[in-house]
């Protein structure tokens, strides 16, 4: 039974759910664009639209998944977010049958992705607040390292699987299997057991707002280069000529799944500090490599070393986090620290993409490079409150 399983395992089932239920949102993102573009009048600013209003709708309910979860337990929060996980997919499936007119079958897209934004807050939290309940505040690093190791591998896996699927079996049927994937998570956790829910004060955000903001401000520092990378770097490759541009994505994307794997106890172990400054000077190392190469090995060696540097930040960052609030109000703290990186993302590749087009694309790795830097400086100024922990 589940009250009998170590809590390290019980985390195992935690991560495999996560992991199926991310590729609900990993496998349609890809498709989305080629979706929308193919209805007539629909262009590329209504498929932009379609992608990140779930972004929008996740980093505006971070904190309302927070309080949830610490007022009814992260068993509670990740159940539902599942739940909403499969309805929103579900709505989503209704434009790809051809049914309804373009218009309410756009409307209808606009609502499921809003819905998936939202069971992303509540799922993702939810695996936080359970995660640590089980594992203790302790074990925060590990719980906070294998959470974005099921995500990003999600991303990894899911991208082109989506696009496969579309393209061999059509909207409808990829959004069917976006449907079942959360319900599979669901009787994945059942046998999981709940992890008690702390008693104490809960009070206002704002002033829990005030304690992670450095922290948060660091991680968002941190994904201005991951973001640049993953959004920009097969067109810079082809922009100089070079070959690999999708190899450069995979040594990226293996390099920080395996920071997760094989080093995810490192801030547990030696303190988010401590990791947070090596981190944060790898990933510069990795941007100036990319920016100043001569030749597309140099690039490929700094997209690992991206991929390394930025592994390991959110989990050191989240691990100063939760030594720094109190329990009642843990997963609230973590919630809004996790809409910091939401919305590092959402501004990162607009900006980019201004900035590479009056500056050039090896100008965007220069600023990834100086935004690390610059979270590297914050760092080092964290460390005397650290001390005094």
């Amino acid at each position: 039974m589940a009250e009998s399983a170590p809590a390290p395992g019980q985390l195992v089932f935690l991560t495999t759910a996560l992991f199926l239920s991310y590729l609900a949102v990993a496998m349609p993102l890809a498709v989305i664009p080629p979706f929308v573009t193919s209805w007539p009048g629909y262009g590329n600013a209504l498929a932009g639209v379609a992608v990140g209003i779930a972004f929008v709708s996740t980093i505006l309910t971070r904190t309302l998944a927070g309080g949830f979860t610490d007022s009814r337990g992260g068993r509670s929060a990740m159940r539902f977010g599942l739940m909403l996980y499969a309805l929103a997919s579900l709505i989503c499936l209704v434009p790809g049958l051809g049914i309804l007119p373009r218009l309410p079958s756009f409307c209808l897209l606009i609502l499921g992705r809003l819905l998936l934004g939202v069971g992303e807050s509540y799922t993702l939290v939810g695996m936080h607040g359970w995660g640590i309940g089980l594992m203790g505040a302790k074990g925060a690093g590990k719980v906070l390292t294998w959470t974005g190791a099921a995500m990003y591998g999600a991303f990894a896996f899911g991208g082109p699987v989506g696009l496969s699927l579309f393209h061999h079996a059509g909207f409808s049927t990829l959004m069917i299997l976006c449907t079942l994937l959360p319900c599979i998570g669901l009787v994945i956790i059942q046998p999981v057991s709940a992890a008690p829910v702390l008693t104490g004060e809960r009070g206002s955000f704002w002033p829990v707002l005030g304690t992670i903001r450095p922290f948060g401000t660091v991680v968002a520092l941190q994904g201005v280069g991951f973001a640049v990378l993953g959004a920009f770097l097969s067109v810079y490759f082809i922009n100089r000529h070079w070959s690999y541009g999708a190899l450069g994505l995979t040594c990226f994307g293996g390099a920080f799944v395996a920071g997760r794997i094989f080093c995810g106890h490192m801030p547990d172990r030696f303190g988010g500090i401590r990791v947070a400054l090596a981190s944060l000077s790898i990933e510069a190392i990795g941007q100036a490599c990319i920016a100043l190469a001569p030749s597309p090995a140099l690039a490929l060696i700094g997209a690992v070393a991206t991929g390394a540097g930025c592994s390991l930040i959110y989990p050191s960052m989240g691990v100063e986090v939760v030594r720094r609030v109190s329990g009642p109000m843990r997963a609230t703290a973590l919630g809004g620290f996790a809409a910091f990186q939401d919305l590092s993302y959402a501004v990162s590749g607009p900006v980019a993409g201004l900035v590479s087009d009056h500056l050039g694309y090896r100008a965007i790795f220069i600023m990834g490079m100086v935004c690390a830097l610059i979270g590297l400086v914050l760092v080092l100024r964290l460390r005397r409150p650290q001390r005094a922990i």
